[in-house]
């Protein structure tokens, strides 16, 4: 269910940390993660991401094949996090539950700054 974000209209723009967006999907509407090659700090590689109302959480990488591999980790885990959040509150964040707000601290323990 991941989609291209505005049919691909944001590649090869600049992203939010600088660089180009070399990809950018949307997941049913509630989630979006964002690939950009170079960015303003020097990464050579930065994935921002986060399920609307929720959270917005941006990552750092040294190289496009771990670029690449924590992308695909990281749709993963906003799949279930959406789930989460639409089971728990009808994805209303002002009456957020307890699991979904530890799901998105186990994201963001795993996918460091």
């Amino acid at each position: 269910m991941w989609q291209p974000f505005e049919s691909g209209a944001s590649l090869g723009t600049p992203g939010s940390e600088g660089g180009r967006i070399v990809a950018d999907e949307e997941y049913a509407g509630a989630a979006r993660i964002t690939l950009e090659g170079g960015t303003r700090i020097g990464a050579p590689f930065a994935i921002t991401c986060g399920v609307y109302g929720w959270f917005v959480h941006t990552c750092y990488l040294p190289g496009e094949p771990e670029a690449q591999c924590a992308l695909a980790a990281m749709k993963s885990a906003l799949e279930r996090i959406v789930a989460l959040c639409d089971d728990a509150t009808g994805g209303k964040p002002e009456t957020s539950d307890r699991a979904a707000l530890d799901a998105i601290a186990r994201f963001v323990d795993r996918f460091p700054t």
